[in-house]
């Protein structure tokens, strides 16, 4: 393919890029909202790469993960320039297949590049001196509440600092508004719950180095416990990713935590809802305690396969690692940036026609820079299994205490793994 000039000076200016960004096609897997925000990059990357055509596949989530591993089993046959890889499962791939995508490096990804994202982000994509992928979005957890639901209950939500005044408040909120539960936590199909807390307490199934299983220390019984006493205060109702979505459309929910990338689904899925939700930080265990997590998010990886690799890469550059490109997808779908200079993008500041005039992107990325970094390695669906069963159990008072009940969690994952259990 022939070398287009006027693409190497525009890669030149958007730092490290390239020298000669290769004119074609470039092709895209992703799914869903997270593939329709990447066609939101395209008009503006073209008018920097004009003779560059970009593709977006929507494969759905799933459908990208298998034909994605099932392409790197096959030594890269049939797969396209580009990847969507969610964090959790980043390290799947590079473990079974470290050739299957190019170290980013090697297309001029510096230190430079890399310090614009959080390190949270880059815990999972980064191994010794390679960097596998670009952080993309990311999901800095936030409360979601019904104003109208706080306000008959009298419940201003700036006084909800800890998690026992989340169960104070909940109980006030059901007394006043009846048919109306103050939270959903899916448990019986996901530890998310129990995750985001345990992420704001600085604990993971692993240890940061990945060597070891940590999901028995003192911030994850402390974070299981709590959801235990929720529960019990009948404060929090079960529900899956679509009943919480008709829970939140019919006005039987007062508040739902989740990742930022739900500002999106809340506001798309209840258009209804405009003026009467809000946002505010996620309460912790003590009154002075952390209010950061994340939940979610995830990455693009080029692929050795790709033809157009430098082509791919300025395009992760433009999409990734300005604030034109992220401030776009966060603009359209919600996308939350992981790029740290997003935060004083003026539209991170505006007040949100839907959120009641709040600036909620103000408020949630703004806990970006405090969020622990919490490391997936490639047993985290392994583990992920064993802690939802482990859940299920003690919610039901299958164990004595908290501390039982993961204890037996990291006994399983060790005997799944091999990894010994942090002592």
């Amino acid at each position: 393919m022939r070398t287009i000039l006027t693409c190497a000076a525009l890669a030149l200016a958007l730092g490290s890029a390239p020298a000669f960004a290769q004119s074609g096609e470039i092709t895209i897997w992703s799914w869903n909202v997270a593939a329709s925000s990447l066609k939101t990059t395209i008009e503006g990357f073209n008018k920097q790469f004009p003779d560059i055509k970009v593709t977006v596949q929507d494969l759905g989530n799933q459908p990208t993960y298998d034909k994605s591993i099932a392409g790197c089993a096959a030594s890269g046959e049939g797969l396209p320039d580009i990847v969507t890889i969610e964090n959790g499962e980043a390290e799947n791939y590079w473990s079974q297949f470290p050739d299957c995508f190019v170290d980013l490096h090697t297309l001029g990804y510096t230190a430079e590049d890399q310090a614009k994202f959080p390190d949270f982000k880059r815990t999972e994509l980064e191994v010794e001196d390679k960097a596998y992928a670009m952080p993309w979005d990311s999901g800095p957890v936030a409360m979601y509440y019904r104003r109208d639901f706080y306000e008959k209950a009298g419940v201003d939500p700036a006084s909800i600092k800890t998690w026992d005044d989340f169960i104070a408040a909940g109980k006030k909120i059901q007394a006043a508004n009846p048919g109306v539960t103050m939270t959903n936590a899916d448990f019986n199909g996901d530890s998310e719950f129990f995750r985001m807390i345990a992420n704001e307490q600085g604990c993971a199934y692993f240890a940061a180095d990945g060597q070891s299983i940590t999901v028995n220390q003192p911030g994850c019984v402390a974070s299981m416990t709590k959801i235990k006493e929720m529960k019990d205060a009948g404060i929090i109702s079960s529900a899956d990713w679509s009943t919480k979505i008709t829970n939140n459309t019919a006005g039987k929910v007062a508040s739902q935590m989740y990742g930022g990338w739900f500002e999106g689904t809340i506001r798309t899925e209840s258009p209804d809802g405009s003026g009467k939700w809000g946002v505010y930080l996620m309460p912790s265990l003590t009154a002075d305690g952390p209010r950061a997590a994340n939940l979610g998010g995830s990455s693009l990886a080029i692929t050795s396969v790709s033809n157009n690799k430098e082509a791919a890469f300025a395009y992760l550059k433009y999409s990734l690692a300005t604030n034109e490109g992220q401030i776009a997808m966060l603009k359209g779908f919600g996308l939350v940036p992981s790029l740290i200079s997003a935060l004083d993008d003026p539209y991170v500041s505006e007040g949100q026609p839907y959120w009641g005039g709040q600036a909620v992107w103000k408020d949630i990325l703004g806990t970006l820079p405090k969020v622990v970094p919490s490391r997936g390695t490639p047993f985290q669906s392994d583990a992920e299994i064993i802690v939802r069963a482990v859940q299920t159990k003690y919610l039901g008072g299958g164990y004595p205490d908290a501390k039982a009940a993961l204890d037996d969690a990291a006994s399983q994952i060790a005997s799944a793994t091999g990894l010994p259990v942090e002592e």
